[in-house]
């Protein structure tokens, strides 16, 4: 029986010994992005838009294969869109900085989108518990995406860069919390390999 329950139990066990193994490998990583997009973040966000145009090109060559296909019936409409997406995407590529400030404006555009119905939310909602918090998250929400939509490149350099911190951070605490499960499976283990005994008594008092 005791060998049936160690066979069962030693899957789970090297399960756990490689979770925090895991958990440290992935803080590390998430450390090292951290501090590559901290302390490059003009570079970090040349590749965000090389692989945003790549994306544009992609797309742009699946609307032409499609064109080809006899089961559509818009062909024309497919490929003259393919064909701007494929130009646009090129575009994009040879122009970091237009792309940059493009996705500057889609954050500030959405964060403005998204200041606005939370205060919209926030009035209608009437004497509602937290409605006070719904109108102040509005307001920040709606003077960050106004900030952010008039400097694009600047705010989303500022953005990168705060990414980057909480990824550090993120990264450490990933990193600890690992090393404390570590010392939690090795305490474990000591008590599984010495067991109390209970209604033993030392050796020598054995008849």
């Amino acid at each position: 029986m005791r060998l049936q329950e160690a066979g069962t139990e030693r899957p789970a066990a090297l399960g756990v010994i490689g979770s925090w193994q895991a958990t440290v490998i992935v803080g590390v990583a998430t450390l090292i992005l951290g501090l590559i997009v901290s302390f490059h973040p003009s570079g970090s966000l040349n590749v965000i838009a090389v692989l945003f145009g790549l994306l544009m090109i992609l797309a742009g060559l699946f609307h032409l294969i499609r064109m080809f296909s006899s089961a559509e019936s818009h062909r024309v409409w497919l490929g003259i869109s393919g064909l701007l997406l494929i130009v646009l995407g090129v575009v994009l590529i040879r122009h970091l900085h237009l792309t940059v400030a493009i996705i500057g404006l889609i954050i500030g555009i959405s964060w403005i989108v998204q200041g606005l119905s939370a205060l919209a939310g926030g009035v209608a909602a009437g004497d509602v518990e937290g409605r006070g918090w719904w109108i102040f998250f509005g307001i920040i929400s709606l003077i960050g995406g106004i900030v952010i939509t008039a400097v694009p490149v600047a705010s989303v350099t500022a953005l990168a860069v705060l990414v980057g911190i909480w990824f550090i951070v993120e990264g450490l605490f990933e990193i600890a919390g690992g090393f404390i499960l570590r010392r939690m499976i090795s305490q474990s283990q000591v008590t599984v390999v010495n067991p109390p005994r209970s209604g033993e008594g030392p050796v020598g008092s054995r008849a």
